[in-house]
Order: structure tokens, then C-alpha cells, then sequence
């Protein structure tokens, strides 16, 4: 159990550093190549999507890669979410944030049962 903790924990702390780092990039090529405003959304989503996949893929091992990387992968994207809210100085909830939660687990469910298999071998 506290081995399955301490891995959730680790991939949680990847994935918001590569959704970070993800976002920054973006910023720069936003900046640089003037990205129209209506991409933004579907770009970032996209990049906690790969996020979650990443850190799952690394740090979750041994068995029920499923369960570890659903509760990873919703832990993953509620404290994306507070991050960027909290850098943006703006909080507001809806219907998309729960679909972003649903779509998170989804990721990391699918990361961990990839992450379980391929260490096996």
C-alpha cells in the first residue's frame, strides 16, 4: 500500500512538472508565431493528457496498473487545475472541469495498465 502511494505520489509530481514545462513551450511558440486564441484550449488539454500518460508510464509499476492510474490520473489533473488557477489568480468551476477529471482518469487508467504490462517484460 504505502509503495502504491509513494508511486501515485511520483507520477502525480511528473506529470504537473511535464504539464509545466508543456505549457511554457507553448507560451513561447504562442509568443513567437502568434497561435491563434482559439487553440490554446484544445493545445493544453491535449498536453495534461500527455502529461498523465508520461508519468504513469514512468513511475507506475508492479500490479493493479488500472486502479493506480485512475486515482493518479484524476489526482494528476485537480492539482494541475489548482496550479494553473492559482498562477491565472482566477478559480471557477463547470461542467468542462468534471469532463477534464473524467478525461484525466481515462489517461492515467490507460498509462497504468501500459506502465504495469511493459515493466513485466
Amino acid at each position: 500500500m504505502q509503495q502504491s502511494v509513494f508511486q501515485i505520489s511520483k507520477a502525480v509530481l511528473a506529470s504537473i512538472i511535464f504539464s509545466l514545462a508543456f505549457v511554457l513551450i507553448f507560451t513561447l511558440i504562442i509568443h513567437i508565431f502568434s497561435v491563434p486564441i482559439n487553440a490554446v484550449k484544445p493545445v493544453n488539454q491535449v498536453f495534461k493528457i500527455v502529461a498523465v500518460a508520461i508519468g504513469g508510464i514512468i513511475f507506475l509499476k508492479g500490479d493493479n496498473g488500472l486502479l493506480k492510474g485512475l486515482i493518479y490520473g484524476v489526482i494528476s489533473v485537480i492539482f494541475t487545475y489548482f496550479l494553473f488557477a492559482i498562477v491565472a489568480g482566477e478559480l471557477s468551476f463547470s461542467v468542462l472541469f468534471l469532463a477534464e477529471i473524467a478525461l484525466g482518469g481515462v489517461a492515467g487508467a490507460i498509462s497504468g495498465v501500459i506502465a504495469v504490462n511493459i515493466k513485466k517484460t
